[in-house]
Protein backbone atom coordinates (compact mmCIF):
# COMPACT_ATOMS: atom_id res chain seq x y z
CA UNK A 1 0.00 0.00 0.00
CA UNK A 2 1.56 3.12 -1.05
CA UNK A 3 0.99 6.28 0.89
CA UNK A 4 -0.97 8.75 -1.03
CA UNK A 5 -0.35 12.90 -0.55
CA UNK A 6 -3.30 14.53 -0.77
CA UNK A 7 -3.87 18.21 0.71
CA UNK A 8 -7.41 18.50 0.11
CA UNK A 9 -7.79 22.39 -0.98
CA UNK A 10 -6.33 22.70 2.85
CA UNK A 11 -5.52 26.86 2.29
CA UNK A 12 -2.34 26.20 4.68
CA UNK A 13 -1.39 22.90 2.43
CA UNK A 14 -1.49 20.79 5.36
CA UNK A 15 -1.28 17.31 5.48
CA UNK A 16 -2.58 15.53 8.71
CA UNK A 17 -6.39 16.84 9.40
CA UNK A 18 -7.44 19.49 11.25
CA UNK A 19 -8.38 17.26 14.05
CA UNK A 20 -5.37 15.39 14.38
CA UNK A 21 -3.98 18.69 14.45
CA UNK A 22 -5.25 19.91 17.28
CA UNK A 23 -4.94 17.05 19.36
CA UNK A 24 -1.44 16.89 18.19
CA UNK A 25 -0.83 20.69 19.12
CA UNK A 26 -1.94 20.22 22.66
CA UNK A 27 0.72 17.16 22.87
CA UNK A 28 3.22 18.64 22.03
CA UNK A 29 2.65 21.52 24.09
CA UNK A 30 2.98 19.18 27.08
CA UNK A 31 6.91 18.35 25.81
CA UNK A 32 9.41 19.16 28.26
CA UNK A 33 12.13 18.54 26.01
CA UNK A 34 12.53 19.65 22.12
CA UNK A 35 12.76 16.78 19.69
CA UNK A 36 15.53 16.85 16.58
CA UNK A 37 14.96 14.71 14.15
CA UNK A 38 17.22 13.89 10.75
CA UNK A 39 15.14 12.95 7.69
CA UNK A 40 17.42 11.53 4.99
CA UNK A 41 15.92 10.63 1.40
CA UNK A 42 17.34 10.13 -2.07
CA UNK A 43 15.26 10.41 -5.35
CA UNK A 44 14.61 7.30 -7.50
CA UNK A 45 14.12 4.97 -4.47
CA UNK A 46 10.89 4.73 -2.71
CA UNK A 47 9.40 8.16 -3.85
CA UNK A 48 6.00 7.80 -2.85
CA UNK A 49 7.27 7.51 0.79
CA UNK A 50 10.12 10.03 0.32
CA UNK A 51 7.26 12.13 -0.20
CA UNK A 52 4.62 10.98 3.03
CA UNK A 53 8.12 11.04 5.09
CA UNK A 54 9.37 15.11 4.13
CA UNK A 55 5.71 16.20 4.45
CA UNK A 56 4.32 13.93 7.13
CA UNK A 57 7.78 15.24 9.61
CA UNK A 58 6.99 18.99 8.12
CA UNK A 59 3.27 19.38 9.54
CA UNK A 60 4.55 18.01 12.77
CA UNK A 61 7.05 20.31 12.47
CA UNK A 62 5.06 23.33 11.78
CA UNK A 63 2.91 22.37 14.94
CA UNK A 64 5.35 22.87 17.60
CA UNK A 65 8.51 24.71 18.17
CA UNK A 66 9.39 21.72 20.27
CA UNK A 67 9.63 19.13 17.33
CA UNK A 68 11.94 20.19 15.05
CA UNK A 69 13.34 18.40 11.56
CA UNK A 70 16.86 18.69 9.63
CA UNK A 71 16.00 17.13 5.91
CA UNK A 72 19.31 15.67 4.35
CA UNK A 73 20.26 13.44 1.39
CA UNK A 74 21.14 10.51 1.81
CA UNK A 75 24.56 11.00 -0.11
CA UNK A 76 25.66 13.75 2.68
CA UNK A 77 28.13 13.99 5.22
CA UNK A 78 25.79 13.84 8.04
CA UNK A 79 24.34 10.25 6.70
CA UNK A 80 27.71 8.33 6.33
CA UNK A 81 28.29 9.79 9.84
CA UNK A 82 24.96 8.27 11.10
CA UNK A 83 25.40 5.24 9.44
CA UNK A 84 22.33 5.68 7.22
CA UNK A 85 22.16 3.65 3.88
CA UNK A 86 18.33 3.64 3.18
CA UNK A 87 15.59 6.31 2.11
CA UNK A 88 13.20 7.39 3.50
CA UNK A 89 15.02 7.06 7.35
CA UNK A 90 14.04 8.53 10.32
CA UNK A 91 16.54 9.46 13.30
CA UNK A 92 15.18 10.35 16.45
CA UNK A 93 16.74 12.75 19.20
CA UNK A 94 20.04 10.96 17.19
CA UNK A 95 21.89 13.30 19.85
CA UNK A 96 20.62 11.25 23.13
CA UNK A 97 19.32 8.17 21.89
CA UNK A 98 19.69 5.41 19.26
CA UNK A 99 16.25 5.20 17.19
CA UNK A 100 16.04 4.78 13.98
CA UNK A 101 12.73 4.19 11.82
CA UNK A 102 13.95 2.70 8.39
CA UNK A 103 10.85 3.60 5.88
CA UNK A 104 8.34 5.95 6.40
CA UNK A 105 5.78 5.41 9.27
CA UNK A 106 2.56 5.30 7.70
CA UNK A 107 -0.30 2.92 8.85
CA UNK A 108 -0.07 1.35 12.54
CA UNK A 109 3.71 2.54 12.67
CA UNK A 110 2.35 5.98 12.58
CA UNK A 111 1.09 5.51 15.87
CA UNK A 112 4.50 3.62 16.81
CA UNK A 113 5.97 6.85 15.87
CA UNK A 114 4.34 9.34 17.91
CA UNK A 115 4.60 7.45 21.00
CA UNK A 116 8.52 7.36 20.72
CA UNK A 117 8.08 11.00 19.88
CA UNK A 118 6.71 11.43 23.32
CA UNK A 119 9.35 8.92 24.79
CA UNK A 120 12.33 10.55 22.91
CA UNK A 121 10.79 13.61 24.91
CA UNK A 122 10.39 12.76 28.16
CA UNK A 123 13.50 10.52 28.18
CA UNK A 124 11.33 8.10 30.14
CA UNK A 125 10.74 4.95 28.71
CA UNK A 126 7.79 3.68 30.21
CA UNK A 127 9.01 0.26 30.91
CA UNK A 128 8.13 -1.71 33.86
CA UNK A 129 10.17 -2.04 37.40
CA UNK A 130 11.04 -5.57 36.51
CA UNK A 131 11.86 -4.89 33.03
CA UNK A 132 14.09 -2.04 33.52
CA UNK A 133 15.80 -4.39 36.37
CA UNK A 134 16.46 -6.75 33.66
CA UNK A 135 17.49 -4.22 31.37
CA UNK A 136 19.88 -3.00 34.09
CA UNK A 137 21.90 -6.26 34.13
CA UNK A 138 22.70 -5.62 30.66
CA UNK A 139 26.61 -5.15 30.15
CA UNK A 140 26.98 -5.06 25.69
CA UNK A 141 25.70 -3.25 22.55
CA UNK A 142 22.38 -4.42 21.73
CA UNK A 143 20.98 -3.53 18.24
CA UNK A 144 17.68 -4.74 17.89
CA UNK A 145 15.85 -4.41 14.62
CA UNK A 146 11.78 -5.18 14.21
CA UNK A 147 10.91 -5.90 11.16
CA UNK A 148 6.93 -4.69 10.70
CA UNK A 149 4.21 -3.79 8.06
CA UNK A 150 1.62 -1.07 8.04
CA UNK A 151 -1.20 -2.81 8.86
CA UNK A 152 -0.19 -5.59 11.37
CA UNK A 153 -1.93 -5.35 14.80
CA UNK A 154 1.20 -6.80 16.66
CA UNK A 155 4.39 -5.13 15.32
CA UNK A 156 3.28 -1.28 16.92
CA UNK A 157 4.11 -4.08 20.42
CA UNK A 158 6.72 -5.64 19.58
CA UNK A 159 8.39 -1.84 18.38
CA UNK A 160 7.89 -0.26 20.94
CA UNK A 161 9.54 -2.51 23.17
CA UNK A 162 12.75 -1.76 20.87
CA UNK A 163 12.76 1.69 21.34
CA UNK A 164 11.67 1.94 25.11
CA UNK A 165 14.86 -0.41 25.79
CA UNK A 166 16.56 1.88 23.63
CA UNK A 167 15.14 5.36 25.76
CA UNK A 168 16.30 3.40 29.08
CA UNK A 169 19.80 2.44 28.01
CA UNK A 170 20.94 4.57 25.63
CA UNK A 171 24.59 3.12 26.19
CA UNK A 172 24.01 0.37 24.97
CA UNK A 173 20.58 -0.27 22.78
CA UNK A 174 19.69 0.96 19.43
CA UNK A 175 16.18 0.01 17.94
CA UNK A 176 15.46 -0.07 14.71
CA UNK A 177 12.05 -0.29 12.41
CA UNK A 178 12.10 -1.75 8.89
CA UNK A 179 8.91 -1.32 7.65
CA UNK A 180 9.49 -4.14 4.79
CA UNK A 181 7.70 -2.90 2.15
CA UNK A 182 9.84 -0.41 1.52
CA UNK A 183 13.02 -2.63 2.32
CA UNK A 184 12.08 -6.02 0.69
CA UNK A 185 15.75 -6.49 0.08
CA UNK A 186 16.64 -6.43 3.52
CA UNK A 187 13.22 -8.78 4.06
CA UNK A 188 14.94 -11.04 1.50
CA UNK A 189 18.17 -10.69 3.38
CA UNK A 190 16.99 -12.01 6.68
CA UNK A 191 14.58 -14.35 5.86
CA UNK A 192 11.61 -12.77 7.13
CA UNK A 193 7.92 -14.51 5.93
CA UNK A 194 6.19 -12.90 9.01
CA UNK A 195 5.93 -10.36 10.90
CA UNK A 196 6.76 -9.06 13.49
CA UNK A 197 10.38 -10.08 13.18
CA UNK A 198 13.06 -9.68 15.52
CA UNK A 199 16.35 -9.75 15.10
CA UNK A 200 18.01 -9.53 18.55
CA UNK A 201 21.96 -10.36 17.53
CA UNK A 202 23.30 -12.25 14.68
CA UNK A 203 22.40 -15.89 15.72
CA UNK A 204 19.10 -14.91 17.55
CA UNK A 205 15.76 -13.77 16.59
CA UNK A 206 12.32 -14.38 16.99
CA UNK A 207 8.68 -14.10 15.24
CA UNK A 208 5.94 -12.78 16.70
CA UNK A 209 4.32 -10.10 19.61
CA UNK A 210 6.16 -10.79 23.03
CA UNK A 211 5.57 -9.62 26.62
CA UNK A 212 7.65 -6.78 27.32
CA UNK A 213 9.45 -8.93 30.40
CA UNK A 214 9.80 -11.43 27.64
CA UNK A 215 11.76 -8.89 25.01
CA UNK A 216 14.04 -7.67 27.46
CA UNK A 217 14.83 -10.72 28.92
CA UNK A 218 15.86 -12.07 25.02
CA UNK A 219 17.28 -8.67 24.18
CA UNK A 220 19.96 -9.46 27.53
CA UNK A 221 20.54 -13.06 27.13
CA UNK A 222 19.73 -13.57 23.32
CA UNK A 223 18.23 -16.78 24.46
CA UNK A 224 14.97 -17.85 24.54
CA UNK A 225 12.99 -16.46 27.76
CA UNK A 226 9.44 -18.45 27.32
CA UNK A 227 10.63 -20.61 30.53
CA UNK A 228 12.44 -18.24 32.25
CA UNK A 229 9.16 -15.91 32.34
CA UNK A 230 6.86 -19.14 32.87
CA UNK A 231 8.58 -20.08 35.84
CA UNK A 232 9.44 -16.45 36.77
CA UNK A 233 5.36 -15.77 36.79
CA UNK A 234 4.59 -18.80 38.68
CA UNK A 235 7.10 -17.62 41.65
CA UNK A 236 5.58 -13.93 41.90
CA UNK A 237 3.02 -13.43 44.72
CA UNK A 238 2.33 -9.85 42.90
CA UNK A 239 0.83 -6.92 45.01
CA UNK A 240 -2.11 -6.99 46.89
CA UNK A 241 -4.82 -8.00 44.64
CA UNK A 242 -7.42 -5.75 43.09
CA UNK A 243 -11.06 -5.88 44.16
CA UNK A 244 -13.57 -5.82 41.13
CA UNK A 245 -17.24 -7.59 41.11
CA UNK A 246 -16.29 -9.12 37.41
CA UNK A 247 -13.19 -9.64 35.71
CA UNK A 248 -13.47 -10.12 32.53
CA UNK A 249 -10.39 -12.12 30.56
CA UNK A 250 -10.23 -11.04 26.83
CA UNK A 251 -10.47 -7.37 24.91
CA UNK A 252 -12.68 -8.92 21.89
CA UNK A 253 -16.14 -7.76 20.92
CA UNK A 254 -17.37 -10.33 23.39
CA UNK A 255 -15.19 -9.37 26.58
CA UNK A 256 -15.44 -5.37 25.48
CA UNK A 257 -19.58 -5.51 25.08
CA UNK A 258 -19.62 -6.64 28.59
CA UNK A 259 -17.03 -4.56 30.33
CA UNK A 260 -19.85 -1.54 28.65
CA UNK A 261 -23.09 -3.54 30.01
CA UNK A 262 -21.37 -3.98 33.41
CA UNK A 263 -20.26 -0.90 34.25
CA UNK A 264 -23.59 0.51 33.61
CA UNK A 265 -25.55 -2.11 35.61
CA UNK A 266 -23.30 -1.00 38.35
CA UNK A 267 -20.48 -3.66 39.07
CA UNK A 268 -16.50 -2.58 39.54
CA UNK A 269 -14.94 -4.59 36.41
CA UNK A 270 -11.45 -4.93 34.96
CA UNK A 271 -10.85 -6.59 31.31
CA UNK A 272 -7.17 -8.69 31.52
CA UNK A 273 -5.91 -8.80 27.75
CA UNK A 274 -2.73 -11.06 27.15
CA UNK A 275 -2.64 -9.96 23.40
CA UNK A 276 -3.35 -7.11 21.36
CA UNK A 277 -7.21 -5.67 22.15
CA UNK A 278 -9.78 -6.86 19.49
CA UNK A 279 -8.37 -10.64 19.00
CA UNK A 280 -8.95 -11.78 15.71
CA UNK A 281 -11.38 -9.14 14.18
CA UNK A 282 -8.35 -6.78 14.42
CA UNK A 283 -6.76 -9.28 11.87
CA UNK A 284 -9.58 -8.79 9.42
CA UNK A 285 -8.56 -6.73 6.62
CA UNK A 286 -12.38 -5.98 6.30
CA UNK A 287 -15.66 -5.85 8.18
CA UNK A 288 -18.32 -5.97 5.89
CA UNK A 289 -21.43 -7.80 7.82
CA UNK A 290 -21.56 -5.58 11.31
CA UNK A 291 -24.52 -3.13 11.57
CA UNK A 292 -23.83 0.37 11.13
CA UNK A 293 -20.79 0.24 8.95
CA UNK A 294 -20.97 -0.68 5.03
CA UNK A 295 -17.72 -1.62 5.22
CA UNK A 296 -15.03 -0.80 7.93
CA UNK A 297 -11.23 -2.27 8.48
CA UNK A 298 -11.14 -4.59 11.51
CA UNK A 299 -8.84 -2.59 13.74
CA UNK A 300 -11.28 0.21 13.19
CA UNK A 301 -13.77 -1.50 14.24
CA UNK A 302 -12.58 -2.36 17.43
CA UNK A 303 -10.59 1.00 18.53
CA UNK A 304 -14.08 1.93 18.08
CA UNK A 305 -15.01 -0.41 20.58
CA UNK A 306 -12.12 -0.48 23.08
CA UNK A 307 -12.80 3.37 23.25
CA UNK A 308 -16.05 3.12 23.91
CA UNK A 309 -15.55 0.72 26.70
CA UNK A 310 -12.84 2.69 28.27
CA UNK A 311 -15.18 5.39 28.93
CA UNK A 312 -16.76 2.61 31.66
CA UNK A 313 -13.65 0.38 32.77
CA UNK A 314 -10.35 -0.42 33.02
CA UNK A 315 -8.60 -2.16 30.35
CA UNK A 316 -5.52 -3.84 31.19
CA UNK A 317 -2.85 -4.98 28.66
CA UNK A 318 -0.21 -7.58 28.67
CA UNK A 319 -1.78 -9.07 31.25
CA UNK A 320 -2.02 -12.88 29.89
CA UNK A 321 -3.91 -14.75 32.83
CA UNK A 322 -1.72 -16.86 34.09
CA UNK A 323 -4.02 -18.74 36.52
CA UNK A 324 -7.38 -18.55 37.77
CA UNK A 325 -8.45 -20.14 41.08
CA UNK A 326 -11.38 -19.66 43.85
CA UNK A 327 -10.17 -18.90 47.16
CA UNK A 328 -12.68 -17.62 49.90
CA UNK A 329 -15.64 -17.54 47.59
CA UNK A 330 -13.58 -15.40 45.26
CA UNK A 331 -11.68 -15.68 42.08
CA UNK A 332 -7.85 -15.33 42.17
CA UNK A 333 -6.58 -14.06 38.62
CA UNK A 334 -2.78 -14.27 38.36
CA UNK A 335 -1.21 -12.15 35.77
CA UNK A 336 2.05 -10.70 35.19
CA UNK A 337 0.73 -7.05 35.82
CA UNK A 338 -0.16 -8.36 39.27
CA UNK A 339 -3.40 -10.33 41.23
CA UNK A 340 -6.85 -9.52 40.31
CA UNK A 341 -9.79 -10.55 42.97
CA UNK A 342 -13.27 -10.96 41.58
CA UNK A 343 -16.54 -12.30 42.84
CA UNK A 344 -17.41 -13.25 39.26
CA UNK A 345 -15.49 -14.22 36.11
CA UNK A 346 -16.27 -13.93 32.43
CA UNK A 347 -14.07 -15.86 29.66
CA UNK A 348 -13.74 -14.02 26.36
CA UNK A 349 -10.78 -15.44 25.18
CA UNK A 350 -11.75 -16.31 21.58
CA UNK A 351 -10.24 -19.17 19.70
CA UNK A 352 -7.25 -19.77 17.69
CA UNK A 353 -6.51 -20.81 14.08
CA UNK A 354 -6.42 -23.97 13.39
CA UNK A 355 -3.49 -25.63 12.06
CA UNK A 356 -3.41 -27.84 8.67
CA UNK A 357 -1.55 -30.69 10.49
CA UNK A 358 0.19 -31.51 7.03
CA UNK A 359 3.95 -32.05 7.03
CA UNK A 360 5.84 -28.97 6.83
CA UNK A 361 3.65 -26.76 8.02
CA UNK A 362 5.26 -26.51 11.81
CA UNK A 363 9.11 -26.01 10.01
CA UNK A 364 8.06 -23.20 7.71
CA UNK A 365 5.76 -21.11 9.76
CA UNK A 366 7.25 -17.84 9.74
CA UNK A 367 8.71 -18.70 6.86
CA UNK A 368 5.78 -19.04 4.29
CA UNK A 369 3.69 -20.26 6.14
CA UNK A 370 0.75 -17.61 7.70
CA UNK A 371 -2.49 -17.54 9.46
CA UNK A 372 -2.90 -13.69 9.20
CA UNK A 373 -3.15 -11.95 5.49
CA UNK A 374 -3.10 -8.55 7.04
CA UNK A 375 0.02 -8.91 8.91
CA UNK A 376 1.97 -11.11 6.37
CA UNK A 377 0.25 -10.29 3.10
CA UNK A 378 2.57 -7.44 2.18
CA UNK A 379 5.79 -9.47 2.13
CA UNK A 380 4.18 -11.45 -0.78
CA UNK A 381 3.05 -8.20 -3.34
CA UNK A 382 4.26 -9.64 -6.79
CA UNK A 383 4.59 -13.15 -5.74
CA UNK A 384 2.51 -16.49 -5.40
CA UNK A 385 0.38 -17.88 -2.49
CA UNK A 386 -2.44 -20.37 -1.57
CA UNK A 387 -4.91 -20.05 1.19
CA UNK A 388 -6.19 -23.18 2.42
CA UNK A 389 -10.16 -23.26 3.17
CA UNK A 390 -13.19 -22.23 2.09
CA UNK A 391 -15.41 -20.47 4.53
CA UNK A 392 -15.22 -16.24 5.51
CA UNK A 393 -12.00 -15.73 6.72
CA UNK A 394 -10.35 -18.08 3.44
CA UNK A 395 -12.03 -16.03 0.95
CA UNK A 396 -11.30 -12.89 2.81
CA UNK A 397 -8.15 -13.52 3.01
CA UNK A 398 -7.94 -14.07 -0.48
CA UNK A 399 -9.31 -11.23 -1.23
CA UNK A 400 -7.36 -9.18 0.71
CA UNK A 401 -4.03 -10.85 -0.91
CA UNK A 402 -5.76 -10.33 -4.17
CA UNK A 403 -5.75 -6.80 -3.85
CA UNK A 404 -2.36 -6.45 -2.68
CA UNK A 405 -0.92 -7.58 -6.01
CA UNK A 406 -0.43 -11.37 -4.58
CA UNK A 407 -1.52 -13.77 -7.29
CA UNK A 408 -3.86 -16.36 -5.49
CA UNK A 409 -5.06 -19.92 -5.68
CA UNK A 410 -7.58 -21.08 -3.16
CA UNK A 411 -7.78 -24.80 -2.06
CA UNK A 412 -10.68 -26.59 -1.10
CA UNK A 413 -11.57 -29.92 0.14
CA UNK A 414 -15.04 -29.67 -0.72
CA UNK A 415 -17.11 -29.24 -3.58
CA UNK A 416 -18.16 -25.66 -2.71
CA UNK A 417 -17.33 -22.81 -0.63
CA UNK A 418 -18.79 -22.24 2.89
CA UNK A 419 -18.29 -18.94 2.82
CA UNK A 420 -21.19 -16.23 2.43
CA UNK A 421 -22.56 -15.65 -1.04
CA UNK A 422 -21.16 -11.94 -1.51
CA UNK A 423 -17.57 -13.13 -0.78
CA UNK A 424 -18.27 -16.00 -3.36
CA UNK A 425 -19.11 -13.44 -6.17
CA UNK A 426 -15.81 -11.18 -5.15
CA UNK A 427 -13.73 -13.84 -5.38
CA UNK A 428 -15.34 -14.67 -8.75
CA UNK A 429 -15.14 -11.14 -9.95
CA UNK A 430 -11.54 -10.51 -8.89
CA UNK A 431 -10.90 -14.38 -11.25
CA UNK A 432 -9.01 -15.58 -8.00
CA UNK A 433 -7.91 -19.21 -9.03
CA UNK A 434 -10.24 -22.35 -6.86
CA UNK A 435 -9.05 -25.91 -6.66
CA UNK A 436 -12.15 -27.78 -5.32
CA UNK A 437 -11.81 -30.88 -3.93
CA UNK A 438 -8.19 -30.59 -3.02
CA UNK A 439 -6.30 -30.71 -0.20
CA UNK A 440 -2.71 -29.77 0.79
CA UNK A 441 -0.96 -33.16 1.90
CA UNK A 442 2.47 -31.69 2.46
CA UNK A 443 4.47 -28.31 2.55
CA UNK A 444 7.63 -27.90 1.12
CA UNK A 445 10.78 -25.78 0.99
CA UNK A 446 13.89 -24.95 0.81
CA UNK A 447 16.63 -24.44 3.79
CA UNK A 448 14.66 -21.14 4.69
CA UNK A 449 11.36 -20.92 2.96
CA UNK A 450 8.43 -22.70 0.92
CA UNK A 451 8.78 -22.96 -2.33
CA UNK A 452 5.50 -25.31 -3.13
CA UNK A 453 2.49 -27.26 -1.65
CA UNK A 454 1.57 -30.96 -2.78
CA UNK A 455 -2.26 -31.08 -3.47
CA UNK A 456 -4.38 -34.30 -3.26
CA UNK A 457 -7.03 -34.00 -6.20
CA UNK A 458 -9.71 -36.06 -3.98
CA UNK A 459 -11.75 -36.48 -7.28
CA UNK A 460 -9.01 -37.67 -9.78
CA UNK A 461 -7.10 -39.69 -7.19
CA UNK A 462 -3.43 -37.94 -8.17
CA UNK A 463 -1.04 -35.49 -6.00
CA UNK A 464 0.95 -32.87 -7.80
CA UNK A 465 2.95 -29.83 -6.45
CA UNK A 466 1.74 -26.42 -6.66
CA UNK A 467 4.47 -23.89 -6.66
CA UNK A 468 3.84 -21.15 -4.10
CA UNK A 469 5.70 -18.71 -2.14
CA UNK A 470 3.43 -18.76 0.99
CA UNK A 471 0.73 -20.77 2.22
CA UNK A 472 -2.12 -18.93 4.22
CA UNK A 473 -4.08 -21.88 6.31
CA UNK A 474 -7.40 -20.89 7.10
CA UNK A 475 -9.67 -24.14 8.49
CA UNK A 476 -11.43 -23.40 11.39
CA UNK A 477 -10.57 -22.49 14.46
CA UNK A 478 -9.43 -24.31 18.49
CA UNK A 479 -11.30 -22.89 21.41
CA UNK A 480 -8.83 -21.05 23.35
CA UNK A 481 -9.84 -22.98 26.71
CA UNK A 482 -6.99 -23.57 29.38
CA UNK A 483 -8.84 -21.06 31.44
CA UNK A 484 -11.78 -22.77 31.44
CA UNK A 485 -10.14 -26.04 31.96
CA UNK A 486 -7.94 -24.85 35.27
CA UNK A 487 -11.56 -23.83 36.52
CA UNK A 488 -13.12 -26.84 35.92
CA UNK A 489 -16.13 -25.65 33.38
CA UNK A 490 -17.44 -28.34 31.11
CA UNK A 491 -16.82 -28.56 28.04
CA UNK A 492 -18.51 -29.77 24.32
CA UNK A 493 -16.68 -32.54 22.28
CA UNK A 494 -14.83 -29.51 20.27
CA UNK A 495 -13.60 -28.20 23.14
CA UNK A 496 -15.84 -25.15 23.60
CA UNK A 497 -17.17 -23.86 26.83
CA UNK A 498 -20.89 -24.91 27.63
CA UNK A 499 -23.37 -22.34 28.78
CA UNK A 500 -26.96 -21.86 29.11
CA UNK A 501 -29.16 -19.30 27.23
CA UNK A 502 -27.83 -16.63 29.87
CA UNK A 503 -24.14 -17.85 29.26
CA UNK A 504 -23.50 -19.33 32.67
CA UNK A 505 -21.44 -22.02 32.35
CA UNK A 506 -21.27 -24.82 34.67
CA UNK A 507 -19.51 -23.53 37.69
CA UNK A 508 -21.58 -20.52 39.32
CA UNK A 509 -20.75 -16.93 38.54
CA UNK A 510 -18.24 -18.06 35.73
CA UNK A 511 -19.39 -16.99 32.84
CA UNK A 512 -18.56 -17.55 28.70
CA UNK A 513 -19.33 -15.89 25.88
CA UNK A 514 -18.21 -15.42 22.56
CA UNK A 515 -15.68 -17.75 19.86
CA UNK A 516 -14.90 -19.47 23.36
CA UNK A 517 -18.39 -21.28 22.56
CA UNK A 518 -18.08 -21.97 19.41
CA UNK A 519 -21.57 -21.29 17.27
CA UNK A 520 -21.64 -18.91 14.11
CA UNK A 521 -18.06 -17.18 15.32
CA UNK A 522 -19.68 -13.52 14.01
CA UNK A 523 -18.75 -10.14 15.94
CA UNK A 524 -22.37 -9.62 16.09
CA UNK A 525 -22.64 -13.13 18.61
CA UNK A 526 -19.86 -12.04 20.59
CA UNK A 527 -21.12 -8.53 20.95
CA UNK A 528 -24.50 -9.63 22.14
CA UNK A 529 -23.12 -13.14 23.92
CA UNK A 530 -20.69 -10.07 26.40
CA UNK A 531 -23.72 -8.21 27.14
CA UNK A 532 -25.92 -10.81 28.23
CA UNK A 533 -22.73 -12.33 29.93
CA UNK A 534 -22.45 -9.34 32.18
CA UNK A 535 -26.35 -9.09 32.67
CA UNK A 536 -26.59 -12.31 33.98
CA UNK A 537 -23.33 -11.62 36.25
CA UNK A 538 -25.36 -8.62 37.65
CA UNK A 539 -28.74 -10.16 38.39
CA UNK A 540 -26.46 -13.15 40.18
CA UNK A 541 -24.25 -11.55 42.04
CA UNK A 542 -27.72 -9.50 43.31
CA UNK A 543 -30.02 -12.75 43.28
CA UNK A 544 -27.51 -16.04 43.80
CA UNK A 545 -29.31 -18.87 41.68
CA UNK A 546 -27.39 -21.71 42.76
CA UNK A 547 -28.17 -20.95 46.90
CA UNK A 548 -31.51 -20.04 46.03
CA UNK A 549 -32.54 -22.10 43.67
CA UNK A 550 -33.79 -20.76 40.98
CA UNK A 551 -32.76 -18.17 38.50
CA UNK A 552 -31.36 -19.67 35.75
CA UNK A 553 -30.93 -22.78 34.20
CA UNK A 554 -27.15 -23.61 34.18
CA UNK A 555 -25.21 -25.51 32.33
CA UNK A 556 -24.14 -28.55 33.85
CA UNK A 557 -27.21 -28.63 36.04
Amino acid sequence: MTPQIEKKDDPGGWFLPEDTRTALTELFATFQTPVDMEVFTASGVNDSYNDFARTFITDLTRLSPKVRARFLNLDSDEARKRGVDRSPTILLAPNRISVRFTGAPAGEEGRTFMTALILASTGKSGLSDLSRELLAKLTEKRDPRVFVTPACPYCPGQALAAIKCAVERPDLVSAEIVEIDENPDLAERHNVGSVPHTLFGEDHAALGLMPEERFVVELVTLQDASEFLGEMAAQTQGPTPERVDLAIVGAGPAGLSAAIYAARSGLSAVVLEGGPIGGQVSLTPTVENYPGFASVPGKKLMEIMAAHAREYTHIVTDAQVEDAAEENGRFELRTRKGTFSARAVLLATGAAYRALGAPGEDRYRGFGVSFCSSCDGYLYKGRRAVVVGGGNTALTDALHLKHLGVETTIIHRRDAFRAEKHLQDSAAREGIGVRFNSEVVEITGDDKKVTAVRVRDNAAGTTADLPTDAVFIAVGHVPNNDLAKKLELELDGGGFVSVDRAMRTSRPRVYAAGDLTGGSMQIVTAVSEGSLAALSAFEDLGKPYWKEGGGGDSAGD
